[in-house]
């Protein structure tokens, strides 16, 4: 009887155990698909007002290209006589504006930019369509707005500049203003586009102070730092993703 009666207790205390682990476990299972499904919900919340298309690799050829455009500037203002700082040779011995130079460079950052576009736009809509996502959605339609308007109110400023005679100004400003529309854009896309922003915009203030260098630190901010954040981000977080 009293062997009987161990068994039973024993036995009462193995299904006590397993009844608990059988709980524990569909505890868990459940705590899991909760977490799971609340990530996914928080997917859907993120893409629903924010633009995630933006490629990474687009930054790298973005990069590429500003960097062949400064070279081309490069070699256009080594072939000109004297060692003046790029700018000066914006007007002629007689203060008259210097057609042939600011033609070329307003040809050359016409190119670097329809080709960045070019770029930028082709790599974007493809990783949409991979994803199976729309391009022109409302996130994407902020994002697109929020940068526009810095970067058009930094053009005419530009021009503006230009008319005045101030060209050297121009290559900081253009750094600052698109610092100021990545800074802005950063809202309605990755946040991390915010840190480009803020190193576009310190290489703008660096070469408005240091302006002899100017198309040094344009081709620092529009060639070397895109191509950089564009490694970080596709290798970061793309690929991971």
């Amino acid at each position: 009887m009293i062997g009987s009666k161990k068994n039973e207790k024993k036995f009462a205390s193995i299904k006590s155990n397993n009844n608990f682990a059988i709980q524990s476990t569909f505890k868990m299972s459940n705590t899991e698909e909760q977490l799971a499904a609340l990530k996914d919900i928080q997917k859907m919340m993120e893409r629903s007002s924010r633009f995630l298309s933006l490629n990474g690799l687009s930054g790298i050829f973005v990069g590429l290209t500003a960097l062949a455009g400064a070279f081309a500037a490069y070699l256009f203002i080594g072939s000109k006589e004297g060692n003046l700082p790029y700018f000066e040779y914006a007007t002629s011995s007689d203060g008259q504006m210097n057609i042939s130079f600011l033609g070329f460079f307003l040809l050359d950052a016409l190119s670097v930019l329809g080709i960045s576009l070019f770029i930028a736009t082709w790599l974007t809509v493809r990783k949409a369509h991979r994803q199976g996502e729309k391009v022109w959605t409302a996130s994407g339609r902020r994002l697109m707005f929020n940068m526009a308007v810095p970067l058009g109110s930094g053009g005419i400023f530009c021009l503006i500049m230009v008319m005045h005679g101030y060209v050297g100004m121009v290559a900081p400003a253009t750094l600052v203003f698109y610092g100021l529309a990545l800074m802005n854009a950063s809202k309605y896309t990755y946040e991390h586009v915010k840190f480009l922003g803020l190193v576009q915009i310190g290489l703008g203030l660096l070469a408005g102070i240091f302006i002899n260098h100017g198309l040094l630190f344009w081709a620092l901010g529009f060639g070397v730092a895109h191509m950089l954040y564009g490694i970080i981000a596709y290798f970061t977080f793309e690929k991971r993703n």
